[in-house]
């Protein structure tokens, strides 16, 4: 119970009148027809810049997760046969790599918390059940919530078109990931992510309300974007440093030029 009204009072009843406030922006801004659905949408891009240094340092570790996964792969192979030898040298493997692990472990709690919490938000919050949790100092907005959203989606009920560009937007994220890493996809990467990904994430949030799907539409555009700008700045800073190189090169060999022969 004291782990519930902690969660309610420190993560969800924070987000949930950044909600309100967005929604009532927007009800000035339009002349009192706000959009729901265009406020969860800012509220994704405020908890994505909340969340981009857990990303960059998540970007950072890349390849050291990659080497764990490997490692863990061949530990799978060479002791399969033997439980007791493969749990040992998994724990080794793991003390030899805290920080992974225990970023991993952030990781996890985070994306679990906001779960939660954007499940709250739209089983009761959009509903209005939870009206009682905004700050005495909020501004009062008009109930219910409009939640019709963009006048054609409501957001409350599940949407077929929605769920299908989840699960596009999910394969040209996965896709992108991809083609734009400097590391060459592991053996089984491209029909996990490119394929089976997006196909068990329509299958599984079919019947979520379509609130959700707006929440994730978003935060996969969000993404595709971040990743479309870290490869421009990789291939940049990759010139950059091609180019350094090549009037260090040049400036040796005119240096050696220059030199008196013998």
């Amino acid at each position: 119970m004291i782990l519930v009204n902690l969660f309610i009072t420190v993560i969800y009843q924070p987000f949930l009148n950044l909600l309100v406030f967005f929604y009532w922006v927007l009800g000035i801004l339009t002349q009192g027809n706000p959009d729901m659905g265009v406020a969860v949408i800012l509220m994704t891009i405020v908890i994505r810049i909340l969340l981009l240094p857990m990303s960059l340092a998540e970007d950072q570790g890349v390849a050291e997760r990659r080497e764990l996964d490997r490692r863990f792969r061949e530990i799978e192979t060479l002791y399969g046969a033997d439980p007791i030898r493969e749990r040992e040298e998994r724990k080794k493997l793991f003390r030899h790599h805290p920080k992974v692990v225990l970023a991993e472990a952030f990781s996890l709690l985070v994306q679990t918390t906001i779960t939660l919490m954007l499940w709250k938000i739209f089983a009761t919050g959009l509903e209005g059940q939870d009206i009682h949790l905004i700050y005495p100092f909020m501004p009062q907005v008009q109930l219910p919530f409009n939640l019709n959203f963009l006048g054609r989606f409501d957001l409350s009920k599940s949407n077929f078109w929605l769920n299908v560009i989840q699960s596009v937007m999910i394969f040209v994220v996965e896709t992108t990931s991809i083609l734009t890493s400097p590391y060459p996809p592991m053996k089984g990467e491209v029909v996990r992510l490119q394929l089976v990904l997006p196909l068990v994430s329509f299958l599984v949030f079919l019947n979520l309300p379509a609130g959700k799907k707006v929440f994730i539409i978003a935060t996969l555009v969000i993404s595709f974007l971040l990743q479309i700008y870290k490869y421009i700045k990789y291939r940049i800073e990759d010139y950059a440093a091609k180019v350094a190189a090549k009037a260090v090169e040049d400036e040796l060999a005119a240096q050696q030029a220059a030199q008196p022969q013998s």
